[in-house]
């Protein structure tokens, strides 16, 4: 029997191998970047939660401070007083008898009849309102101008300040009516004209003037437990303190009574909306570090001290000050819930009316603290909870890089094999001619 040498391929798949063989070596190192890199996304997502709460917080703290530091009033206007008043932080509680005995008018002024379309004159028109020094108005009226070209030329020239012109047409023809817009004699119109044919003369109320008054300019005249004040406004700020009194209506003879007590309803909103929020970021701060026993499941910052620390901290402003919380109806479960009674804050206030102002206000013994407390963690530069989102986010990033040279080097890897491989299949197809070569020798001749 003839010696033969087998001469057949290596049959290998190499793409296939060398495939697997860099998912084997890419695998651990991959999934250990990858579980590092879920870590500190989870870690950066619990952050972002308790930095969105403690913003809430500190939203809710600085209204809380500002309606504890501002007192605020309201005024009761007895049914059908000829008037409305609303009030000011500078209010002082008390009853008020307010008359008003005359309103605040705008000066109207009105020519006489004219045919439709008819011309006046020409020459110029001076408005003079106020003190006359900046408060003034000159229009060029030309020889075929209209009642209504003058309207427009007037509104043009004054620009809605201190008088306006309008065509009122009635049944014995057309009048040019002139309105100050500043109620009282402070806005009592002059007007004159000058050059031209002088038939503009018509349109002045001077001495031989042709315009005549339709509404007198008077102030406003009002009185509060008998003391009279004049105004040119129909608003008047400063004669009961801290109360604006705005005059609607004419009621010479009866006054109508006006209370002016203290406002609580904006503070005790405040304060609620506060401990919604302190809830908020008490229940945040537990569920990002809570661990489930019964699972042995962690939270993304279970045991993380920068959670501990705001937890401590917060308690520590509700210890320090808990009685003086209480005494205005805040009060705090066992497990940090804080919860608001409205009719144990009025009591309070009704018995201490500054005690909100020194416990909540801005630089109150809690409000201020927890102020702090919140600019520490929430600066923009250098707060806490930023500098942890920072440092969370430079390790994203280094893990990333981590990939992105993982990915170069199992490329190289892959080059390597890949390769080793076809190497290997040529010296074998070589050894196989080879031996087919030997086995032409080997067999014997016919």
């Amino acid at each position: 029997m003839a010696n033969t040498i087998s001469a057949s391929g290596s049959g290998l798949d190499i793409p296939t191998l060398v495939s697997q063989l860099v998912t084997a070596a890419r695998t651990p190192t991959e999934t250990r970047i990858n579980k590092a890199g879920s870590t500190a996304t989870s870690k950066l997502s619990a952050i972002g939660q308790i930095k969105s709460a403690m913003t809430s917080l500190q939203t809710a703290l600085a209204k809380m401070g500002e309606a504890a530091d501002t007192p605020a009033f309201k005024a009761t206007v007895q049914s059908g007083a000829g008037f409305t008043a609303t009030t000011t932080s500078k209010a002082v509680a008390g009853d008020y008898n307010v008359e008003v005995v005359r309103l605040a008018s705008a000066q109207k002024l009105s020519s006489a009849a004219f045919a439709k379309d008819a011309t006046v004159g020409s020459g110029t028109l001076s408005i003079t309102w106020g003190s006359g020094k900046d408060d003034n108005a000159k229009v060029a009226i030309g020889a075929d101008a209209t009642l209504a070209d003058i309207a427009a030329a007037v509104n043009r020239a004054a620009g809605g300040k201190g008088v306006t012109a309008s065509v009122v047409t009635a049944d014995d023809g057309q009048h040019l009516v002139f309105s100050a817009t500043t109620t009282g004699a402070a806005g009592t119109l002059s007007i004159s004209a000058s050059g031209g044919n002088g038939g503009l003369a018509a349109l002045t109320n001077g001495a031989g003037g042709g315009l005549t008054q339709a509404v007198a300019a008077t102030d406003a005249l009002v009185r509060v437990d008998g003391f009279e004040r004049t105004s040119s406004s129909n608003t008047i700020g400063d004669l009961v303190p801290g109360v604006n009194l705005t005059l609607t209506k004419a009621l010479a003879g009866t006054s109508y009574s006006v209370n002016v007590a203290s406002d609580n309803s904006s503070l005790k909103s405040s304060i609620a909306a506060y401990v919604t929020a302190y809830n908020s970021v008490v229940g945040t701060l537990k569920s990002t570090s809570a661990y489930n026993s019964d699972t042995r499941t962690a939270s993304a910052l279970t045991g993380d001290s920068l959670v501990r620390t705001l937890q401590q901290q917060l308690r520590g402003h509700v210890s320090a000050n808990v009685g003086e919380l209480k005494a205005l109806g805040v009060s705090v479960s066992k497990d940090g819930v804080m919860a608001f009674d409205a009719t144990a804050f009025d009591s309070a206030i009704a018995g201490d009316p500054e005690a909100a102002k020194a416990l909540l206000g801005k630089e109150g013994g809690y409000g201020g603290a927890v102020a702090k407390l919140m600019d520490n963690h929430l600066d923009s530069i250098d707060g806490t909870l930023v500098l942890r989102s920072n440092s969370i986010n430079k390790q994203i990033s280094g893990l990333e890089d981590q990939l992105d040279r993982l990915d170069e080097k199992m490329a190289r890897l892959s080059t390597l094999y890949t390769t080793q491989f076809t190497a290997m299949e040529t010296m074998i197809v070589q050894m196989q001619g080879s031996a087919s070569s030997l086995n032409n020798l080997l067999s014997p001749s016919d």
